[in-house]
């Protein structure tokens, strides 16, 4: 079964094939998914790469944990699991649009 890595402080240049050349030496790349800004379409500086095997993906994280990657310490480890979103209904926050009509941010 395929396990999922999170990887950050990457370089906000890097490519998914440079991600999978860096994973790859370790095992089977599955895939790689590096997060974007939704507005901007730029790189956040975090991914996720999908290794093959548990062994794999514990041998890539224990390799590259705390390497460089153009010149920026790499954060390596296992993904944890997306907590679940909000049912959609009403925000006690207080976030949301203003009742004057003008930005909260």
């Amino acid at each position: 079964m395929p396990t999922n890595i999170y990887v950050g402080n990457l370089p906000f240049s890097v490519t998914p094939e440079e991600v999978r050349d860096l994973f790859e030496i370790h095992g089977t790349v599955e895939s790689v998914n590096l997060i974007t800004d939704r507005e901007t379409g730029r790189l956040r500086g975090f991914g996720f790469v999908e290794m093959s095997s548990d062994e794999e993906a514990s041998a890539a994280i224990a390799a590259l944990h705390g390497s460089q990657c153009q010149g920026r310490t790499l954060t390596v480890n296992e993904a944890r699991p997306r907590p679940p979103r909000d049912s959609g209904g009403p925000r006690r926050d207080g976030g949301g649009p203003r009742r004057d009509g003008g930005q909260r941010w």
